[in-house]
C-alpha cells in the first residue's frame, strides 16, 4: 500500500514524534491540523458550531493524502491526522504508536468511490484492467486498496494485478485526467464524483459501495503519548467531532451545505466553493462516528494475506478505541 522505503522511515518518525504533550490543567487547548481544499472537514465543522468549547483549531495548511496526514500527526508537525482504516492497521503492526479516536468519513449509497471510465471506453470486466492505468488521488490508501481487493476477488494473480498501473492524480485534476484519455480508468468520490457524472459521458466499472456495503473507511489519528498528555483535550475534541457528524444527519442537505459554504467563505482560503452543492452524506456508519472492529480486522486480514502485516503482532482492538467518543455507540 507504500512503499517499503517510505513506510519505515513513516513508521520511525513515529515511533520518536509526538505533538504536544502535557497533563492536567497543563493541556494543550490548541491542535493543529491539515485541510483540504475545496473541503469543509468534520473538525472544522465543530468548531463552527461550537461543538469543540475550550478547543480550538491551527489550521497549518492543506494535505494531499491520508498518509502524508497521518505523517504529519505521527511527526509532530500536527496533532491529528485523517487516514483511510487501512493505512492505521499497518502502522500499528509495525509498532507505531498510534491510535484511532473517531470515524470521520465512510461509504453509504449516497457517498461512495466509483471507478470510472469514458463511456465509450473498452473496459467493461475486470480482465480489461490487465495492463491499464487507474488514476486516484493517492497510491497508497483508500481507492488503492479498494482496487486490490477488487482484483483480488476476481482471480487476478499476482503479476496480472501487477500490469494494472496505479497513477497519482490530484483530486481537483482526475475528472479532467480521464476525459483526456490520460489515464484508462479514475477513481471519483464525493462531491467530484457527483459533479463528474452530472456532467455526463462516464460510467462506473464498479464502485467501495458495490464492493463492501456500508462501512467507515477512514479515522483520526492521534499518537498514544499526546492521547495520554492531553485526555481532557481529547475527549473534548472527540465529542465536538462527533455530534458535529450527528448534526449533519439531523439537518436538511441543503442546511448542511450552507453551513459549509460559509466556513469556506469565512476562513478565506481562495477556493472554489461550487462542488459544496453536491454534497449529499459523511458516509460514517454508525452514529457519532464511533469505530466498529470489522473496520479495522477486514483491512488487518487483507494485509496479513498480501504478507504486508504479520498478525501475531497486532489484534483489531490494538488500533482504536472509542474512549473518548461521547455520541457514538
Amino acid at each position: 500500500m507504500t512503499t517499503r522505503r517510505g513506510f519505515l522511515a513513516l513508521l520511525a518518525a513515529a515511533t520518536v514524534g509526538c505533538g504536544t504533550t502535557s497533563g492536567g490543567a497543563g493541556e494543550t487547548k490548541s491542535l493543529r491540523y491539515q485541510g483540504w481544499s475545496g473541503l469543509v472537514l468534520q473538525p472544522e465543522l465543530a468548531a463552527d458550531l461550537g461543538f469543540l468549547e475550550d478547543v480550538s483549531l491551527e489550521w497549518v495548511g492543506n494535505t494531499t493524502s491520508g498518509p502524508q496526514d497521518v505523517q504529519a500527526a505521527a511527526t509532530g508537525e500536527i496533532d491529528f491526522g485523517g487516514a483511510f482504516n487501512g493505512t492505521v492497521v499497518k502502522l500499528v503492526g509495525a509498532g507505531a504508536p498510534v491510535r484511532s479516536v473517531i470515524g470521520y468519513y465512510g461509504i453509504d449509497n449516497d457517498t461512495y468511490n466509483g471507478f470510472y471510465v469514458p463511456e465509450d471506453s473498452p473496459i467493461r470486466e475486470p480482465r480489461d484492467l490487465v495492463g491499464r492505468t487507474v488514476g486516484m488521488n493517492s497510491l497508497g490508501a483508500h481507492s488503492a486498496a479498494m482496487l486490490g481487493l477488487y482484483l483480488q476477488r476476481n482471480g487476478f494473480s499476482p503479476d496480472e494485478a501487477a500490469s494494472v498501473e496505479v497513477v497519482a492524480v490530484p483530486p481537483v485534476s482526475t475528472e479532467q485526467s480521464l476525459r483526456q484519455r490520460q489515464v484508462d480508468v479514475a477513481v471519483l468520490g464525493g462531491i467530484m464524483r457527483e459533479k463528474a457524472v452530472a456532467a455526463g459521458g462516464l460510467r462506473p466499472l464498479f464502485t467501495d459501495f458495490g464492493l463492501l456495503g456500508p462501512f467507515t473507511a477512514g479515522t483520526y489519528v492521534l499518537t498514544e503519548r499526546f492521547i495520554e498528555g492531553n485526555a481532557d483535550t481529547v475527549r473534548t475534541f472527540v465529542t465536538g467531532v462527533a455530534r458535529a457528524i450527528e448534526w449533519t444527519r439531523s439537518r436538511p442537505r441543503e442546511e448542511v451545505v450552507a453551513r459549509f459554504t460559509e466556513i469556506m467563505a469565512k476562513r478565506e482560503r481562495n477556493e472554489d466553493a461550487s462542488s459544496l452543492k453536491y454534497w449529499k452524506s459523511t458516509g460514517v456508519a454508525r452514529p457519532g462516528g464511533w469505530i466498529q472492529e470489522r473496520e479495522m480486522s477486514l483491512w488487518l486480514d487483507w494485509l496479513a494475506d498480501r504478507g504486508d502485516v504479520d498478525r501475531s503482532r497486532v489484534t483489531p482492538s490494538d488500533c482504536y478505541t472509542n474512549e473518548f467518543n461521547g455520541v457514538g455507540s
